[in-house]
């Protein structure tokens, strides 16, 4: 086996870390200013936790329509 087909296999790109990194934070930002009270900043941790879930969600509620 030639030294080319043994790091043919290893190129990754990890962009996608990144981005979700970025979105998270600003999910974050986004629903812990629209909470008000203890459970509700609870809820909006999770809610950025689950932002692509919500998005999709809606994205295909839309398209549905």
């Amino acid at each position: 086996m030639s030294d080319t087909s043994k790091t043919r296999g290893a190129v990754r790109c990890g962009g996608g870390g990144a981005v979700y990194g970025l979105g998270l934070i600003g999910a974050v930002v986004y629903y812990w200013q629209h909470a008000h009270g203890f459970w509700a900043h609870l809820w909006a941790i999770v809610e950025a936790l689950l932002w692509p879930a919500f998005l999709v969600y809606h994205l295909l509620g839309h398209l549905a329509a």
